[in-house]
Order: C-alpha cells, then structure tokens, then sequence
C-alpha cells in the first residue's frame, strides 16, 4: 500500500504524520512539486519476464509519458534479496542526491521508498506496484531498497546518461528510520 510519512528534518526520529490516502498523500506532495500517479500495473507478465517483454507489455503508456514529458530513454531496474549487489545499490541509492533531470519510476512489482527533503521536511513515500512518481530535477532525495528488496521498476530519462546523481554531502540520510519493506 502507497503511504507517506512525514518528518520534521530537526527531529528526524519522530513522525509527524503517515498519509495513506491518495488525494492527502498528493496534497502532502504538491508543494515539493512530486508527481504521484496510479498506473494498472496488473498488466499478465510471465514470472521471469526480461526487461524487453517488461517494456513492450508497457509500452502505450511509456510512450505517453515520453510525449508528455520530453523523455527519450527509458530502462528497467530490478532488485532481488539475492541480487549479488544488493547491499552496494543500496548504498549508493541512501545517500541524498539532486539530477538535472527528472527521476520517473514507474512500479511494476514490488515496494521502495523514497525519501523527498524541501521545506524543513522529509517525506517518506512508499511506492508500491502501480505507482507512478516524478521527482522534478534538482529536489533533493535518496532512496531506500531496503534489506531485502523486491521491486521492478521502469525509469525514464531525459537524457541518454541515463541516471546521473549529484551528491549533496549531508548525512540526513543517516538519521531518518530506514526502509523495512512492505509488509
């Protein structure tokens, strides 16, 4: 289930509020300018699809998203609990970065959360399958994958870099409750 937290960025360990509702979880994220859409993610994938078959079962709405927001490229991302680079990916994905370029995932399967600091804030938004998010370039963020993660996701870029961070050096990261996973 999608659900977004709120922490106070001076008091990190203490929650303000968890959102489970959509219209308040949009509301929450209008002021940082996050884009958070519901797509069928129902779409019948065999179980080990690869990332072709994953593209071309999306692929009209893809091409949608493209012409309405200038993205050219697109690429899958998938990670398992035995990926062998779990915990490297991880790692990199913690620490808080900005792109010139909009971060687009879409769930296919699986779970995430992204964190989203503006305003004296940090949002913690759990995507699920079907989510669609849209993180402007420049908001500062990280994401988690958790310890086990299990999540497939589809992502768009601009640019044919593909995904290109800036890391900002603060260690907020470090002091917000990491991900657990969807339960």
């Amino acid at each position: 289930m999608t659900a977004l937290t709120q922490y106070d960025e001076l008091s990190p360990h203490d929650a303000r509020a968890t959102l489970v509702e959509r219209e308040a979880i949009a509301a929450a994220l209008a002021p940082t300018g996050v884009r958070l859409e519901r797509w069928d993610a129902g779409v019948a994938l065999p179980e080990h699809a690869d990332d072709a078959a994953i593209l071309a079962a999306y692929a009209s709405e893809v091409e949608r998203l493209k012409a309405r927001g200038g993205y050219r490229s697109c690429d899958v991302v998938r990670l398992t609990p035995d990926h062998p680079q779990r915990a490297e990916m991880r790692a990199k994905f913690l620490a808080e970065h900005v792109h010139d370029d909009d971060e687009v995932r879409f769930f296919v399967e699986g779970s995430g959360l992204f964190y989203i600091r503006a305003g004296g804030m940090v949002s913690a938004l759990e995507c699920t399958a079907g989510d669609l998010i849209v993180l402007p370039a420049g908001t500062l963020h990280w994401f988690d994958t958790g310890e086990k993660p299990r999540f497939t996701a589809i992502r768009l870029f601009t640019t044919p870099d593909g995904w290109v961070a800036r890391f900002t050096g603060d260690g907020i990261a470090n002091r917000i409750p990491l991900y657990e996973g969807a339960l």
